[in-house]
C-alpha cells in the first residue's frame, strides 16, 4: 500500500468500467488487475468495481449493524472493516486482493479521519495501492462536470458539503453537520437550503476563496449525493442562490463512480510504468 492522496492528472481521462487490463502488462498473469471505488456514506456505502455491478447497500457494522460512520468520519475502523469485507464477498468471483483502490473522504478531513478510513480498507481489501480523494472531487468526475472551475454542494444523510474546484483540485470547502434525521424529515428542504446559503455565503466572504467562487458561480451549481434525490431541492436551491443548479442523473452514485474512474486512471498508469 502507498499512503498518498490521489493527484488530479489520476482522474482527467475517464474510462469504460468494463475495459480489461491483460495482467502481463502488470507483471502478473495470475491475477486481474481490478480497479475499486469506494465511498462510504452515513447512510449508504457504494462499492464499484470495474467490470462487476455497483454495491449500494446500507451502511451498518456487521451482524449487529451498529453504527461505524458518524458525520462522514469513521468511528469503528475494525467494524468499518468487517462491514467492507462482507459486502466484497457479494462479488462472484470474489475480489482479489493488490487491487487499486481509490476511496472518498470529505473535503475537510483531518489526519486522523484519514487514518481510520485507511485502516478500515487496508484489512478488507488488502490493496496494492490506496489513494484517497475529496468526495466532491470524485462527484465532479463520475457527473462528467466540464474542466474549469466549479462549485459542488454534496449532501449526505449527516453532513452538507459545499465545496470550490479549480484546476482539478479542492481549492476551498466548508462542511456543516447535521443531526440524525434531519435531511429526512418533513423540513428537510428548507434546512438544507438554509444550509447551503450559509455555506456558500462563508466561502465567498473568505479573502483566500473569493477569486475562486467567483469563477466557478459563472458556471453554477454541481448538486450531488443522497439528498440531491429530494424531487424539490434543485429548484429551492436556485431559487435561494440565484444560480443554476445542475443535478446530475443518479446523483447519490456519481462520487463512487467517480473514484472508480480514478482507480482505473490510476490502474492505467501503472501499466504504463511497468
Amino acid at each position: 500500500m502507498i499512503n498518498d492522496v490521489i493527484s488530479p492528472a489520476l482522474a482527467v481521462r475517464p474510462a469504460a468500467p468494463a475495459q480489461r487490463i491483460d495482467p502481463a502488462v502488470l507483471g502478473t498473469a495470475a491475477v486481474q488487475p481490478t480497479a475499486i471505488g469506494v465511498d462510504i456514506g452515513s447512510a449508504y456505502t457504494r462499492i464499484w468495481v470495474s467490470g462487476r455491478p455497483l454495491v449500494h447497500t446500507r451502511t451498518g457494522g456487521g451482524p449487529t449493524k451498529r453504527e461505524v460512520i458518524r458525520h462522514g468520519r469513521i468511528t469503528d475502523p475494525a467494524a468499518a472493516s468487517a462491514m467492507l469485507a462482507g459486502l466484497c464477498d457479494r462479488h462472484n468471483p470474489a475480489l482479489p486482493a493488490g487491487a487499486i483502490v481509490v476511496a472518498c473522504r470529505p473535503a475537510p478531513a483531518d489526519t486522523r479521519d484519514e487514518q481510520a478510513l485507511r485502516q478500515a480498507l487496508t484489512a478488507a481489501l488488502t490493496p496494492k495501492r490506496l489513494l484517497l480523494i475529496d468526495t466532491v472531487r470524485a462527484a465532479a468526475i463520475g457527473a462528467g462536470a466540464a474542466a474549469g472551475p466549479k462549485l459542488v454542494i454534496d449532501v449526505g444523510a449527516q453532513l452538507v458539503e459545499a465545496a470550490v474546484l479549480a484546476r482539478g483540485v479542492v481549492a476551498g470547502a466548508l462542511r456543516h453537520e447535521l443531526r440524525v434525521g434531519e435531511a429526512a424529515g418533513p423540513d428537510a428542504d428548507d434546512t438544507i437550503v438554509a444550509v447551503v446559503v450559509d455555506l456558500l455565503g462563508r466561502l465567498r466572504r473568505a479573502p483566500q476563496h473569493r477569486q475562486a467562487v467567483a469563477a466557478a458561480t459563472r458556471g453554477g451549481l454541481l448538486l450531488v449525493g443522497g439528498g440531491a434525490t429530494r424531487p424539490r431541492l434543485a429548484a429551492r436551491l436556485t431559487a435561494a442562490v440565484d444560480l443554476p443548479v445542475r443535478r446530475p442523473a443518479a446523483p447519490h452514485l456519481v462520487a463512487v463512480r467517480g473514484a472508480g474512474l480514478a482507480a482505473l486512471a490510476a490502474l492505467r498508469r501503472a501499466a504504463m510504468h511497468a
